[in-house]
This record gives structure tokens, sequence and C-alpha cells, in this order.
């Protein structure tokens, strides 16, 4: 088969698209380039520079390169920037979707799998969130992913498409220093660019119910992520007729604080975070249940949370030499 992977040139689209490769299956890029990097794309591998709002460019690379199959990752994904701007996220998320779907059927693809979040479940109060867990999304970008699945699953069922969307819960890590996150976004990151600033890490809020006060999350590393396409776009190859949705996480909650400890040990620094207030619609606990992916896919994380932080220092540090401790 060859697969399409939209946004291939981003941070997790790198890794989907190295993973697929790695695993002998041929991809094609296609990206916007708008936040993506070209230099990340392994070579031999093609890309075609477009939106997927462009429906005749993507029909056009669909027929060129014989593709069969689309792992769909292309999207808006900040969470306060779609609330100040829901109708730049519906567009380009939800109507980017709708016309990459309508071309995909049109062409005879059979295999999408489709980038989900965390973010469609909310504020979830359970010790672990599984797939029925109910969805009440919080931002306008939780709103576009939920939706996005709705619409993959109807057209699934309408067309005969096999469809995989995926959720995926706190992304972090790097396979390599040179596919490494190079946005500021989440809390490795964040706590990577304040410890170079030498200023102290942040906490939003230590009075959570959880046991040290700070928020708990489930992370998972960015290789065993990509992984897990790869076992979802083989299913869809083998067995057509799927209509998944699974939860893409490590079943291992860790708190901020934790985090941060974790992160000073890395990196030879040893600067206790300072505590703001609490941020508006921030869950305490949100931790994934991953039991129906390795029921279904045999996919299980490799990866511990050492291993998120030591690669993606690696990465940070490339990107910022003056950051490494000496």
């Amino acid at each position: 088969m060859t697969w399409l992977i939209t946004g291939g040139a981003g941070y997790i689209g790198a890794h989907v698209v190295r993973a697929m490769t790695e695993a002998g299956e041929r991809a094609v890029v296609y990206d916007d380039l708008s936040t993506g990097i070209a230099e990340r794309i392994p070579a031999g591998v093609p890309l075609v520079v477009g939106s997927t709002l462009d429906g005749e460019r993507v029909a056009r690379t669909l027929a060129e390169h014989a593709v069969t199959g689309v792992i769909h990752l292309a999207a808006k994904k900040q969470v306060g920037e779609s609330v100040e701007l829901p109708l730049h996220y519906y567009r380009e998320n939800v109507e980017g979707l709708r016309v990459l779907l309508e071309a995909v059927t049109d062409a005879g693809v059979t295999s999408f799998v489709f980038s989900s979040s965390a973010a469609v479940y909310g504020m979830p109060d359970v010790e672990l969130v599984t797939e029925e867990t109910p969805c009440v999304p919080m931002s306008p970008y939780g709103e576009t992913k939920l939706a996005g699945e709705w619409l993959v699953r109807a057209t699934g069922r309408a067309t005969g498409l096999s469809t995989a969307s995926l959720r995926y819960f706190n992304v972090a890590g790097a396979a390599t220093p040179e596919l490494a996150d190079v946005g500021v976004f989440n809390l490795v990151p964040m706590v990577f660019e304040r410890l170079t600033e030498k200023a102290p890490p942040r906490i939003f809020g230590d009075d959570y119910p959880t046991p040290d006060g700070t928020c708990v999350r489930d992370y998972i590393h960015v290789v065993d992520l990509a992984e897990a396409h790869v076992a979802a776009a083989h299913a869809l190859q083998t067995s057509p007729g799927h209509d998944l949705t699974l939860n893409i996480g490590r079943g291992e909650g860790v708190s901020v604080r934790e985090m941060i400890d974790r992160v000073n040990a890395v990196t030879g620094y040893d600067r206790p975070p300072t505590v703001s207030p609490r941020r508006p619609g921030d869950p305490a606990r949100v931790v994934a249940s991953a039991d129906r992916i390795t029921t279904h896919l045999g996919w299980k994380a490799r990866h511990d949370v050492q291993d998120m932080i030591a690669s993606a220092w690696e990465g940070w540090v490339r990107l910022h030499p003056g950051a490494a401790r000496v």
C-alpha cells in the first residue's frame, strides 16, 4: 500500500512517517508547511505542499501516487488559540477533513486513520478514561476533534471506508534530536524553556485533589505513538471494515510537580518551581485506559517518562546549545 500522511512534516507526523517507512510501507507526505519542517522528511519520501482545503490538489495527489490509505494528522492544535479563533479552527480542522474525506472516497481509498485527542473528553471525573467515557470537550479545538471523529465514522459507515480514530494523551520525547518538538506549548518544553532562561518552572495550581496537589496527566512517548499508527494502519489494511476508536496512552499518571522534579534530574538543573493560580479549565486528573488498543491491535507503550524527558532534552539542547549544563 501507499499511505498519504497529512501533516507529515510536523513533530508527530515526521515520527509517523519514519515508523511507517521502517515498517516497509510506502509513504507520501502532504503538508502546507505552516508549522511543518521539510527537512524532517526522510530521503526518498515525496512531499506535496498543499492544504487539505484544496480538494483538487488532494485529489491529484491521491491519483498521482496511487494512494490506498491515509493517515490524517494535519490540524491546528493549540487549545488557547482555538478559543480566540474558533472559526479558523473549525475551517481548518473540520472543513479540511470534510474536503479530504470527499477526495478519499472519490479516489477509492480503503483505509483512513484519524489523529484525534484526549481533548475530546474535557474534564472527566474518573480514575481511568476509557473510550466509553462521555466526551464533553472544553475548547473549540476539542470540539473539532470530536466532530472529526463523527465525520470519519459516518463516512466509513456510508462508504465502507475502514477507519480508526486515535485519541492521543500527552505526547513527549523524540526518536532523534533532529525530530524533536520545536514548539513550546506542552509541559516538558515549557519547563526546558524556563530552565534555559534561568527562571523557575511554573506550576499552575497546587490545590487539586491529587496526591501532591498538582494536576496529573498521562504521558506517551512520540515513538510509541508513531508505532500505534503503524499498528492501526496494518489492522485496517489486513481486516477491512474496521471502525475503531482507541486511546493512546500508558495508563500511568504523573503529576506536574513530579515531572518538573524529573526534568531537573535529567537536565542537571536544580531549580524548584513556583506556584501560580490555577488556569481555567485544567482538570485535576486525566489518565488513559489503554486496554482496548492492546486487545485490538496488540500495541503497548514501551518507553517510560525518563526516556521521554531525556530524548526531548537532547533535541532541546541541539536547538539551544547554551541550555546544556557543563
